[in-house]
Formats: C-alpha cells, sequence, structure tokens
C-alpha cells in the first residue's frame, strides 16, 4: 500500500497510520463507530468451533478499542461442490458467538473457493473520548496480557496429529472466549492503550504499541504465560512458519538483554488467533485491573513495562 493516498476527515479518531485493530469514526459529541474485519482459514476439524473461533477473533478486535460489537456480516468461502451442511455448522458457530456478544447478524457475502474461509465484518460504538487504541502507552505504564500465548504451536500440532487432547480442548477453550470481560475491566479502571494479540505474534503486537506509541517496551519472557504443551510442542519443532515470518521482519526492532530459552523465544514472535488483550496502564491501575479481572475470574498477568524511546523498540529480558 506504499504510495497510496488515504483521504483525511477530523471525524477519523483511528485510521490506517497506527496499525490499530479497528477504525473508528466519531458520528455524535458521544457516538464513535468501529469498523473491523477478519477471517481466515480452519485450524481445527469441528467446523461449529471454527465458527466460534473466527467470530471471536473478529469481535476481539472491537473489544481491544474499548468498544461494544453491535452489528456482524458474515464472510464465508466455501467449495459448491462440497457439503453444504458443514457451511451450516460453521455459521452456527459465528452465530453463536455474535449472539454471546450482545450483536446482531445483518446479512453477509460467500464466494465459491476451494479452501473454505471464514469470518465477520463487525461494526461496534465506543464514546469517542473513550477509544483505547494501540498509541497512548507513555513511560511507567504496566503492561499486562489476558490470555496465555500458544494456540499458533497447538494448531500446528494439531494438524501434525501430535496434540494431546487436554492441549486441545485448552486451546480451543481460549481462542473462543470473547475478550469482552478485558474490555469492560479497561474502561472501568481508564486504561491508556491496548491491543489484542493475533497474527503478528505477542512481540509483533508489542512492536506495533511502542511505534505507535513513540515509546520502548521492556518484555520480561519468564513472565510469560503459556497453554498446556505449547513449550513441549515448540520443543519439538512444531512451530507455525509465521513464528519465523514475523522473527524475521523484526529482527533489528529487538533487543535480547538477557540469555531467553531458544523455544520460548520463539513462541514469543508465534502467531496467536483470537490472543488476549495487551493492556497498558498506569501503575497505579495495574493492581486495580488485575483485581477486577480476577473478581470475573478471567486471567491477566504482568508482562513488562513502557519506557522512554531508546536504541531499539523491544527490549526482552529473561
Amino acid at each position: 500500500m506504499d504510495g497510496l493516498v488515504w483521504p483525511h476527515d477530523p471525524n477519523l479518531l483511528v485510521g490506517i497510520d497506527s496499525r490499530d485493530d479497528a477504525g473508528v469514526y466519531r458520528l455524535t459529541e458521544d457516538i464513535a463507530l468501529i469498523q473491523t474485519l477478519d477471517f481466515f482459514t480452519p485450524m481445527v476439524d469441528d467446523p461449529f468451533i471454527f465458527g466460534q473461533i473466527a467470530a471471536v477473533n473478529a469481535l476481539n478486535d472491537v473489544y481491544a478499542m474499548g468498544g461494544r460489537p453491535l452489528l456482524a456480516m458474515n464472510l464465508a468461502c466455501y467449495p459448491e461442490c462440497q457439503d453444504m451442511s458443514v457451511l451450516r455448522r460453521i455459521l452456527e458457530g459465528g452465530l453463536d458467538k455474535v449472539k454471546e456478544a450482545g450483536a446482531l447478524i445483518v446479512g453477509g457475502h460467500t464466494v465459491d473457493d476451494n479452501e473454505p474461509k471464514y469470518g465477520l465484518s463487525v461494526c461496534g460504538t465506543v464514546h469517542p473520548s473513550r477509544v483505547i487504541c494501540n498509541s497512548a502507552a507513555i513511560p511507567g505504564d504496566r503492561l499486562l496480557l489476558t490470555k496465555p500465548l500458544g494456540s499458533g504451536i497447538i494448531s500446528t500440532a494439531l494438524k501434525a496429529g501430535m496434540a494431546s487432547p487436554q492441549a486441545i480442548a485448552e486451546a480451543v477453550a481460549w481462542m473462543t472466549t470473547l475478550n469482552k470481560e478485558g474490555s469492560e475491566a479497561m474502561q472501568k479502571v481508564e486504561a491508556r492503550a491496548a491491543t489484542d494479540i493475533t497474527g503478528f505474534g505477542l512481540v509483533g503486537h508489542l512492536y506495533e504499541m511502542a511505534m505507535a506509541s513513540q515509546v520502548e517496551i521492556e518484555l520480561n519472557a519468564e513472565q510469560v504465560l503459556f497453554m498446556e504443551g505449547a513449550l513441549d510442542y515448540g520443543r519439538m519443532g512444531l512451530i507455525p512458519a509465521g513464528a519465523y515470518t514475523n522473527r524475521d521482519y523484526l529482527l533489528d526492532k529487538v533487543q535480547y538483554l538477557e540469555e531467553v530459552d531458544d523455544t520460548r523465544r520463539e513462541l514469543l514472535f508465534a502467531p496467536e488467533t483470537a490472543g488476549g488483550l495487551l493492556v497498558a496502564l498506569d501503575e497505579g491501575k495495574a493492581g486495580r485491573f488485575m483485581e477486577t479481572m480476577q473478581q470475573q475470574g478471567a486471567l491477566c498477568f504482568d508482562i513488562g513495562r513502557v519506557l522512554a524511546a531508546g536504541f531499539r523498540p523491544i527490549r526482552i529480558r529473561r
């Protein structure tokens, strides 16, 4: 997209420049529109669960902006020669999560394609003064994460027929969990910045936040939690190709302050599906956010801090 000239509008609060999770457009003094879209190929065999995961992945973009999903439209690619009952189950899975989010399916579009794909275009709302984007982190902020990593690794192990039932069950549970509670907690404590962890991996999304906020981020690798089996499968070499793509792209943007275990390091770059919220907030509010999440029975853990801009955008400690 280099060289393309994008139109500007004073009511466009979040556009393409910051590589944020969604676009945000102010409609009135009290209402801003959030718009996002996401779809991908299956990572599990069950079509209903695939539909759930794809819907969660798209809906979570609205939650990452501190908003509430309102409307969704199905985006589906499916071969006409295949059993249409499978497509129905995919759509049922998506509908299940849209209902859970309190939103409405209002239509969609289907294309004949050899490889199934599914996702949503989602519209939500947020108060213009309460938009949470990835560009507002400041030095001194703590960084909290609301889901463990590992969905990309476990999906790779599943495709290889090597994932245990326990590992699959945990990964599916996390990938089908909406970030609704985390989003509500962010608004409650007035978090400063946020994004959700998806295909660019944890380090990739940390980098986007660092660049958008013009800060440096220090990550404590050993404080990052992983799903059951993820580290074991990583040591077996079951690492998705996207992890290496992400790592190579970020090679000159990361500084290792201490030696980090090779497998753990690779998993920090691995793509995630429907990952948790990465939240930057004032030191004094971090405890309140974690307490709010715990009261809701949700996970939250501290992974690092925000520093003044330095030598490289990302510093990683053991």
